[in-house]
């Protein structure tokens, strides 16, 4: 089959290849004369250009299977590029050429070789990698894109490919391809004018070898293999148009200025700050108010004794220790060019900062030195705090006891903690004295019927405003003396000397427990009521019903037996006093909310009306004062003791 087609003929690459060199040359000489662009160059519009081209492509042959050639023909395009950055752009294009094919070899010999029409359109997209920058005259380039490439047999091949007289080559079937392309080159851009110019372009190609829906392998008919690349070159030139601003040229070199007179002096000033109570540790704020009248940057250079310490115009001194600062502070500005710099001083000032020692406690008493528990002891405190420390914060702390005041001279504020076992008080900043009073009531001592004697160590501690503090101890000995313990009396039902079940209670489970304690001694004190006192004198064998009460409380006690306790007898005094009610009532009874009530025989229960009917009983420390409703203690008779036994 041989088609109809036009186009460019030859089989020869000498008219792209010195198409190829005419474009190489133009460019590096473009390159080399715009290496450096003068303004003049960079005057031309450059942000987006439009370029028209016209040219021809030139394809290389397909060796495999019946062979396949691209026949060389012409190309028509347009393009726009955006020049976004300086040397490098964005171009998008389209163009579209003849490019008819050929099989380089024939089915069979003799057989014409087959031939159809054909065209290439194509839709790129790439950058673009200008020598010179935007706005130049001349802009040589490189450039690669991706393509889409559609490779279209003519109608007129198609209708060929049908007809009954070619269907030898079996090429019913054909169709277009269309296939991805990349293009690789390069050219160069010529502004003849601000705004149009001349572009010339040479770009390779590379592509799949188009099959045109034609089998790929040999049978009943014309064949083209898959897998295999086909390349070619397209050169082009035509015009363009640039648009956008222009590029503004550098400005000129302005004129030497002329030389201005020297600047004026700068103002020293002062310094200021420091003022108020200064302390070592604690920041000085400084300022100078010098300044140039001229508005030049001034540099300040502080001097403390004569060492330099610091730049600007603030400075924040912190000195270590007490004593005089000299402060002085340097000033420096910049002159007109060709004179010296300018300088200033101001200073010395003289900074004082005061001492800042540790307070001292200079005395710490306690009087009396020697108390009973329950009494006070007075407490006076004097100490010394600097000034740079502040107000001193008395505090006292004792491990037992109670703080009931606390003063200070001369005093700031309240005092806290009274009533508790660390109180606290404020003196004004100084020499101060100040004074508590502790109470021993709080003392803890062993609770046993022995004379205990316990030193009260008080600690009082000066506290400054910088955390800083002293301390001093001071005691005083306490003698604790154990008190005489009561319980509840013992009541009887009239005419009654029997302990009843109530009264045992008091005797053998509260009393005989703490009875144990051989520094006690148990004291019995035996009551009638008036309607129980003898009309006359009883017989010498008749014991007195106060007297038989004790005795049998005392038997109780003493018994050893049953339901009595063991407790030894000598440690047990007895007196009966008969209707005198000295000491108050304490009536033990049961039944009440101190006691759970207990069964009792009829003619002994008691209420609170039989109170007079009753016998005390006291646990007394050995050695103490005995209670003032013992007039007259006795020992208790054995023999009658024994005689009793352990009463029911």
């Amino acid at each position: 089959m041989v088609s109809h087609w036009t186009g460019f003929g030859g089989r020869y690459w000498s008219r792209p290849l010195l198409c190829g060199m005419i474009l190489a040359a133009l460019a590096l000489s473009a390159s080399a004369q715009a290496a450096k662009p003068d303004a003049e160059d960079m005057k031309y519009m450059g942000l987006a250009d439009v370029g028209l081209v016209g040219g021809g492509s030139f394809f290389h042959d397909v060796s495999q299977g019946l062979g396949t050639k691209g026949i060389n023909g012409g190309v028509v395009g347009i393009s726009a590029t955006g020049n976004f950055w300086k040397y490098i752009g964005l171009e998008f294009g389209f163009r579209h050429g003849v490019n008819n094919y050929r099989m380089l070899n024939s089915l069979a010999p003799g057989q014409p070789r087959f031939e159809y029409g054909a065209r290439l359109a194509q839709w790129y997209l790439g950058p673009v990698f200008y020598f010179t920058p935007r706005g130049s005259k001349i802009r040589p380039y490189l450039t690669t894109a991706l393509a889409a490439a559609q490779f279209r047999p003519t109608d007129t091949a198609l209708d060929e490919a049908k007809a009954p007289v070619n269907s030898v080559y079996g090429a019913r079937m054909m169709r277009e391809s269309l296939l991805p392309l990349l293009q690789y080159g390069g050219g160069v851009n010529i502004m003849l004018t601000d705004m149009f110019g001349l572009r010339f372009d040479a770009r390779g190609l590379w592509s799949r070898n188009p099959a045109f829906g034609l089998p790929s392998a040999p049978g009943q008919g014309v064949w083209v293999p898959r897998g295999f690349s086909q390349h070619g070159v397209q050169t082009t030139a035509g015009l363009m148009a640039a648009f956008g601003k222009k590029e503004a040229p550098p400005l000129p070199p302005p004129p030497p200025p002329k030389r201005p007179d020297p600047l004026g002096n700068l103002n020293a000033g002062s310094i200021t700050g420091g003022d108020g109570l200064l302390c070592p540790g604690r920041p000085i704020a400084l300022r100078s108010t010098g300044s140039d009248p001229a508005g030049k940057a001034v540099t300040y250079r502080w001097k403390i004794n004569g060492q330099n310490v610091g730049t600007g115009q603030t400075y924040n001194f912190t000195p270590n220790r007490s004593g005089s600062y000299a402060v002085e502070v340097e000033m420096e500005a910049p002159n007109n060019e060709g004179y010296p710099v300018r300088m200033a001083k101001a200073g010395p000032m003289t900074l004082t900062v005061e001492d800042d020692s540790a307070p001292r406690i200079t005395s710490f008493t306690a009087s009396p030195t020697s108390v009973n528990y329950g009494d006070t002891v007075n407490l006076s405190a004097a100490g010394v705090g600097s000034r740079c420390g502040g107000a001193l914060r008395y505090s006292y702390t004792a491990a037992e006891g109670t703080f009931t005041s606390a003063s200070a001279n001369p005093q700031e504020g309240s005092a806290s903690g009274i009533g508790t076992g660390s109180a606290a008080v404020s003196a004004r900043a100084g020499a101060s004295t100040s004074r508590a009073a502790y109470n021993t009531t709080g003392m803890r001592f062993e609770q046993s019927g022995k004379t205990q004697n316990k030193p009260a160590t008080i600690t009082v501690t000066a506290t400054d405003q910088n955390g800083r503090s002293a301390s001093a101890r001071a005691s005083a000995t306490v003698t604790y003396t154990p008190q005489a313990i009561r319980y509840s009396d013992l009541v009887f039902g009239k005419g009654s000397a029997r302990v009843n079940n109530c009264g045992k209670r008091i005797l053998l489970d509260e009393l005989a427990a703490k009875a144990a304690d051989p520094d006690y001694e148990i004291v019995l004190v035996g009551h009638i009521d008036a309607d129980e006192a003898p009309k006359r004198a009883l017989p010498k064998n008749v014991k007195p019903l106060d007297y038989r009460r004790v005795m049998n409380a005392a038997a109780v006690l003493t018994g050893g037996k049953g339901t009595c306790a063991n407790i030894d007898p000598a440690r047990v005094k007895i007196d009966w006093v008969g209707t005198e009610q000295t000491a108050d009532m304490q009536p033990g009874l049961c039944g009440t909310s101190a006691r759970a009530s207990i069964k009792e025989r009829s003619d002994v229960k008691v209420s609170s009306a039989d109170q007079n009917r009753r016998v005390e009983v006291w646990l007394v420390p050995k050695g103490t004062k005995l209670p003032a409703s013992v007039k007259s203690p006795k020992e208790i008779a054995a023999k009658e003791l024994k005689t009793l036994g352990c009463p029911r």
